[in-house]
């Protein structure tokens, strides 16, 4: 057996193990963040017992407080800790590498046939099944997150501030963050510590929970860690500004998806409505509609669902190409969107990770994510609104009174179509609790059966 010794400066079991590992745990993470972490689980923790439970919960916890996919971002922090510097890079660029090679063959496959009945039929299906996903992502992430009545107060200020009154969604990000900090300490009890035991009558894990990684925090290794990430995350973007200008639909992806990162937290679900407003309303990439059937295709792929920046970035780089051949375009800009969102994942990690290993019951970090969590909750129903609106409706208009600023869908453009198909992939969802790939099948099967209608 390898050997058992935990956080040593050399690899806790074999490096191209920990490779085979990570390949097939890249090819199951379908399902959003949820299931994501559910395969690492499953299979580090309880079947290769490679890392102790509370260290899994450890980790996952920070990860969370991140900006950027908590799921990706765990595969690194374990990669880290099992095999170093090395470990962490293959198992981060692993987690995304399917699902960025089958969301560009699939956005070519949109562009290409987007204005066939085919495909119309089939994103006719897909959509109302993304809604149905979504509103089941609102109810696991409430039920785990809202166990306090000021939480959900959290949450509910939040979908306020976004449905309402049109707040950016990094100032909620904030606030919720303030709220939670400040509520712990007025009322103890909001913010609970996660417990979770790996143990029973199985061996015991190579990396133990009570295990601290042997690495040093020192400012020496950190500003090394910095001065690479950042080098590695910007000079793209600075060749880019150099070679395409400065007002290039280039730059101007790789400036905001850079930004995004910073602000992408609890996840893909929370900051898309971010993203679709930008992208949709003041950069005119893509409509409404096809943001919906982007994240259909990413919801379809293994890997974190923010791939979906990848696809809207793909098309507004093909309608916008400049100099450049519009495929040629499209492909410069998925990539350089797909390395500016991941690659502070990899910076964020191994600066902080040393530094984290000896924050466990920091308090003050544990309270701020919960007020960080509970808001999520509010973020993705207005999400889920936010989806409902364009899917079932085909026509919606911007009411303002006062503060109050909100889309309204027109009720004389209900889609009848889509209203069938969504209520089908609920009943799925939730009577039935069939898997997310079955239930964007059948739908899809929907969709293109709607093609025998008259």
């Amino acid at each position: 057996m390898t050997n058992p010794r935990a956080a040593v400066s050399g690899d806790v079991v074999p490096f191209r193990e920990a490779v085979r590992a990570w390949v097939s745990i890249s090819l199951q993470t379908f399902g959003g963040p949820a299931g994501q972490i559910a395969v690492m689980q499953r299979t580090l923790v309880e079947e290769r017992r490679w890392i102790g439970q509370q260290r899994f919960n450890h980790a996952l916890n920070y990860c969370m407080l991140l900006p950027g996919p908590e799921a990706q971002q765990l595969a690194i922090y374990i990669g880290w800790l099992l095999n170093g510097t090395r470990g962490g890079l293959v198992a981060g660029v692993l987690f995304v590498l399917p699902g960025l090679l089958a969301l560009l063959a699939l956005s070519a496959a949109y562009v290409i046939w987007q204005d066939t009945s085919l495909i119309t039929a089939l994103f006719a299906g897909i959509a109302p099944a993304v809604l149905a996903i979504v509103a089941q992502a609102v109810i696991r992430v409430a039920r785990r997150s809202l166990t306090h009545p000021v939480l959900i107060g959290i949450a509910v200020a939040a979908f306020a501030a976004l449905a309402l009154f049109a707040i950016p969604f990094p100032v909620v990000v904030a606030g919720a963050a303030a709220l939670g900090w400040g509520m712990h300490r007025l009322v103890p009890g909001t913010s609970r510590n996660g417990d979770g035991n790996g143990g029973g009558d199985k061996p015991a894990p190579l990396i133990p929970d009570d295990a601290l990684h042997h690495a040093t925090p020192g400012a020496r290794g950190a500003l090394r860690v910095l001065a690479v990430g950042l080098a590695a995350w910007w000079l793209p973007v600075a060749a880019v500004v150099l070679l395409t200008g400065s007002d290039s639909v280039f730059t101007t992806q790789g400036l905001f998806f850079s930004g995004t990162a910073l602000v992408t937290f609890g996840g893909a679900y929370a900051v898309l409505a971010f993203v679709a407003q930008r992208a949709v309303e003041t950069y005119a990439w893509l409509t409404p509609a096809e943001m919906v059937r982007g994240l259909a295709l990413a919801e379809t792929t293994p890997g974190p669902l923010i791939m979906v920046v990848q696809f809207v970035a793909f098309l507004g780089a093909y309608r916008n190409p400049g100099a450049l051949n519009p495929w040629a375009g499209a492909l410069l800009g998925a990539l350089l969107t797909t390395w500016v969102t991941f690659v502070p994942c990899f910076l964020f990690i191994f600066l902080g990770a040393p530094y984290v290993e000896k924050l466990r019951h920091n308090t003050a970090i544990s309270a701020a994510l919960t007020g960080i969590t509970a808001a999520v909750v509010g973020v993705i129903a207005n999400l889920a609104l936010y989806f409902a609106q364009h899917t079932l409706f085909a026509v919606t208009r911007t009411w303002a009174w006062g503060p109050f600023h909100m889309q309204l869908p027109d009720p004389g453009t209900v889609n009848p179509l889509a209203l069938v198909i969504t209520t089908v992939a609920l009943v799925m969802t939730f009577a039935l609790r069939w898997p997310m790939l079955r239930i964007l099948g059948v739908c899809a099967l929907l969709g293109l059966a709607s093609l025998l209608l008259p």
